[in-house]
């Protein structure tokens, strides 16, 4: 049985040309030539000021976190429902990760939850575009603004994404991407980070090279920091990729009108929802399900039984083993109960850009037939 995989990119002679140019001639005097490349033509896409190439989103959060000063004895809210991913640089800072509840439509933070969580303690929100969808950023950057709470925006999957025209990762004082091979732009592995603010430009550029000034070549390290490099071969991917990119989110949208015509009359199933205020990419195709068909891992177990590769929609960070026993994370177990409704049935279907309509079409016969029984 040739198992129809949950994600993957798209990969063209460019691509191979520019990575071939790069192993070729990226060295010596050349050497950077493509991340310097990348990131300029990132940081033009998006319209940001500064864009620095890292080895993933993670990083960017770290350094986002770091930049802006957050420590021990701060807090940061983050939606419930995201990989910990997005929560995870908040304990490597030495700070508290607040668990807030999501919007049930866009299934990202929801900015009335947002704001009960701040605390006088609280230095910053990390709003997530979570399978390439957004929040609603117009309320969620008005609630910080009156809390004096520095946004920085998760946009690891929601390259191209756009909320009332402005894209996905230029909302914040900083801007998160992810190149992942799983994502809709890729680098294989990577991540930038983009910002409009000279002072954390300059800041980061210290801290991702272990604490050396840009132009050192004397190598007198002025603090202990980070290696958050990306290679000039995976930035010579990406740069292809970038050149690619509206047609990488058309294909992704029209992947995702596939399965929207192929289960419109399925009932008790919700897919990805897009408001008249953005312009989703759907990163990842996800259903979420009806209780009455069952939990999310035996839809899971039967798709996989039947070549389908799927993922479960996240867990709330609250629930997970690495948070559970924690204060922040018995507070949202009883705080966020849309977190909690949606996570138990929600299932990511297969979404690599290398999916053809019949594909599609498989999936969902086999998606009805285990929903029938």
């Amino acid at each position: 049985m040739e198992r129809i995989p949950i994600a993957g990119p798209w990969i063209t002679d460019k691509e191979i040309a520019y990575v071939t140019e790069a192993a070729t001639s990226a060295w010596y005097s050349n050497a950077h030539v493509f991340t310097q490349r990348f990131e300029k033509a990132f940081a033009d896409y998006l319209g940001a000021r500064h864009a620095i190439s890292l080895p993933s989103c993670t990083s960017a959060l770290h350094l986002s976190l770091l930049a802006l000063g957050v420590g021990p004895g701060d807090e940061v809210i983050v939606p419930d429902v995201t990989w910990i991913a997005s929560s995870a640089p908040i304990s490597y800072v030495g700070a508290t990760p607040i668990f807030a509840d999501i919007d049930s439509r866009t299934w990202c933070l929801a900015a009335d939850s947002f704001e009960a969580c701040i605390t006088d303690r609280t230095k910053a929100v990390i709003p997530v575009d979570l399978y390439g969808n957004m929040p609603d950023m117009e309320a969620i950057c008005a609630v910080a603004r009156k809390h004096s709470v520095a946004v920085i925006e998760d946009a690891a999957e929601a390259i191209g994404s756009r909320y009332k025209g402005k894209l996905a990762g230029s909302f914040g004082r900083t801007g998160a991407f992810s190149f992942h091979g799983s994502k809709t732009l890729t680098t294989g592995e990577g991540g930038m980070l983009v910002t409009d603010d000279s002072a954390i430009y300059e800041r980061v550029q210290v801290l991702r090279d272990h604490g050396r000034r840009p132009g050192d070549t004397m190598f007198l390290n002025g603090e202990v920091a980070f290696k958050y490099k990306m290679s000039d071969l995976q930035a010579a991917l990406g740069l292809a990729q970038l050149e690619r990119i509206d047609q990488l989110v058309s294909r992704k949208r029209e992947i995702f009108s596939w399965y929207e015509e192929e289960l419109k009359d399925v009932g008790g199933v919700q897919l990805n929802y897009q408001s008249s205020d953005t312009l989703n990419t759907y990163w990842m195709v996800t259903v979420v399900l009806d209780p009455r068909y069952g939990g999310k891992e035996r839809i899971i177990r039967a798709l996989r039984a039947r070549g389908v590769d799927c993922r479960p929609f996240f867990h709330p960070l609250s629930s997970l083993p690495a948070y559970k026993q924690t204060p922040q994370a018995v507070v949202a177990k009883d705080r966020n109960r849309v977190s909690y409704e949606l996570s138990p049935h929600g299932v990511n279907l297969p979404s690599g850009l290398n999916l053809v309509r019949a594909s599609v079409h498989l999936v969902c016969e086999h998606l009805k037939g285990v929903l029938r029984g």
